[in-house]
């Protein structure tokens, strides 16, 4: 009886003991539930008088746009924040000061309601200009705040009638800031001009041009890229790389953007412990008109100068991206020791413009930087084949020699057969 009266009492305090620490342990717990930011995306509808034109499926480039707008705000996924912002939809004059200003936000960004999105869009109208450097301008600000995903989809017939203000600058300009902000365009003219100045936005962004000559084409388009802003992302951290390496900010595994300018040489470091492969890849993007012949260069170099490895690559046409990467296994110690050896990364390009092309900012890089275990083998291609290509080399040459010494013994062999017989 005493023993099952002092078990019965040290379960009953066991039980309060558990009762009270999860009491306490639960509210903890669901405060530090990460939460993930909704993704914005804002649509950017050209309401320009050109939107009147009949050339889309029979009926007005207008009314195409709003038949996919509503069926894209039927299939807008719940955890997407959206708006909507339009140019060209008020002023119907001649001024060209004021026309260029006529931009507003059509519908907030925020939590979708589809009846007052889909009645907003139902009352526009085709009106006046084409002011797309400002309604890109008035799209960012309107997605600024937060650590979500920002994606801007600017739907045009045609091109920015309110120079000097250069919509691909805009973009350019906005890419700048860092915020991480795409932009994706769609034209609804198959029209040389055009197409370049909409693919230059997009290009200046990470974004995409599509040229679109049908109501379903821009719907299930639109619909794309709205789904595209809910998936999970990586997003890049922003970094500065220096003109040396002693300066230079040491990166650790991820994904890094910076901006180079034409012919510039950038340094960043790694510290890469022994028995680690560091493995980086460098991507420049041409977000504007380059001369042909161009090229890039990754290196991986000691701090004291002597280079390790390193991948070029090169082209001779016009290209959205260039990219190029590098492999370097640090051989383990037989002791203990674990001192890291810092790694410099130098990326250099050899791109060069026109007079007239704008240098700044420079063109947008994108850097990723990985440690991994290191090869089990001396014999990795990482090890030989990269970093010591004289070794290579070396090997081939011998093997050639030996080859070429056993073929030419086996000949001469031959020969003195035939002749003895």
């Amino acid at each position: 009886m005493i023993i099952r009266r002092r078990l019965t009492v040290g379960v009953g305090i066991l039980l309060a003991t558990l009762t009270a620490g999860l009491g306490t342990a639960l509210p903890a717990a669901a405060d530090e539930t990460p939460t993930n930011a909704s993704p914005k995306v804002e649509l950017v509808l050209d309401v320009s008088g050109s939107m009147r034109t009949r050339d889309i499926d029979g009926k007005s480039r207008m009314s195409a746009a709003k038949q996919a707008f509503n069926e894209v705000l039927d299939a807008v996924p719940e955890q997407v924040q959206l708006g909507i912002r339009t140019l060209g939809a008020d002023y119907p004059g001649d001024d060209r000061k004021v026309g260029c200003k006529d931009t507003r936000q059509l519908y907030p960004v925020g939590p979708l309601d589809r009846t007052e999105a889909k009645t907003a869009v139902a009352t526009l109208a085709p009106t006046g200009w084409t002011p797309i450097g400002p309604a890109l301008l008035g799209a960012a600000d309107d997605l600024e705040g937060g650590d979500s995903t920002r994606r801007i989809v600017l739907i045009s017939d045609g091109e920015d009638t309110c120079g000097p203000l250069d919509p691909c600058e805009v973009a350019r300009d906005i890419a700048a800031r860092g915020i991480h902000l795409v932009i994706d365009t769609l034209g609804l003219v198959p029209n040389a001009k055009i197409r370049q100045q909409l693919t230059c936005i997009a290009e200046a962004t990470g974004g995409t041009y599509t040229a679109v000559q049908h109501t379903d084409e821009l719907s299930s388009r639109v619909k794309q890229l709205v789904d595209r802003a809910a998936e999970p992302v990586v997003t890049p951290v922003a970094t500065k790389g220096a003109d040396s390496c002693t300066d230079a900010p040491e990166l650790k595994p991820g994904l890094y953007t910076d901006r180079e300018k034409f012919a510039e040489h950038r340094w960043y470091k790694v510290e890469v412990l022994p028995g680690q492969e560091l493995r980086a890849s460098v991507s420049v993007f041409a977000d504007r008109a380059v001369n042909n012949d161009y090229g890039m260069l990754l290196r991986a170099v000691t701090v004291h100068g002597r280079e390790i490895v390193r991948g070029s690559e090169s082209g001779t046409g016009r290209t959205d991206a260039i990219s190029s990467g590098l492999r370097y296994p640090k051989a383990e110690l037989d002791d203990d020791e674990q001192t890291p050896e810092t790694v410099c990364l130098q990326v250099s390009n050899s791109f060069s413009a026109p007079a007239s092309v704008k240098t700044s900012p420079g063109m947008p890089i994108e850097l990723t930087v990985d440690l991994v275990d290191g090869p089990d083998t001396a014999s990795d291609v990482a090890a030989f084949g990269l970093g010591h290509g004289w070794w290579l080399l070396g090997l081939l040459t011998l093997t050639g020699l030996i080859v070429g010494l056993l073929f030419g013994w086996i000949s001469r062999w031959r020969i003195a057969v035939w002749r003895t017989n």
